[in-house]
């Protein structure tokens, strides 16, 4: 699988007005040969139909306030419900690092705090393109 094979939504589940690394990440992601969707800010209903509609293969979500922990388990819970519980789903934003374990118990791969280079998480996306692959393959 390479990266032109791969679709990435990013969205914002949360109603505070960040842009910027939203769209830096999907910049990062769309130079790097990937097919970026860029859905802005979506409630996770939205969200989850529009991973569905599109066939997306990777959810990124960005969220700058502190309700991350809902935020993530609604879209999670969209996701399931319209078929796309399997999608690999990324987190940036301010996040505590005492919540990592539990977001990736919920099914969050890859967690990015502000400043984490944007090279270091298009390769983190990469390395794994095999796995997700075989998911796709076996699902």
């Amino acid at each position: 699988m390479d990266a032109k094979d791969v679709k990435i939504l990013m969205a914002k589940p949360g109603l505070e007005g960040h842009w910027r690394g939203l769209i830096a990440v999907s910049n990062a992601f769309k130079d790097a040969g990937f097919e970026v969707i860029y859905g802005g800010s979506m409630r996770p209903p939205e969200i989850a139909a529009t991973a569905a509609q599109e066939d997306v293969d990777i959810v990124g979500l960005s969220i700058l306030c502190s309700n991350y922990m809902r935020l993530v388990t609604e879209t999670i819970d969209q996701l399931k419900k319209n078929g796309k519980g399997d999608v690999m789903l990324l987190l940036g934003g301010i996040i505590y690092q005492d919540d990592f374990a539990a977001l990736k118990d919920m099914g969050i791969e890859g967690i990015f705090i502000p400043g984490t280079p944007l090279d270091d998480i298009v390769a983190f996306v990469r390395e794994r393109l095999p796995k997700l692959e075989e998911k796709q393959r076996i699902g």
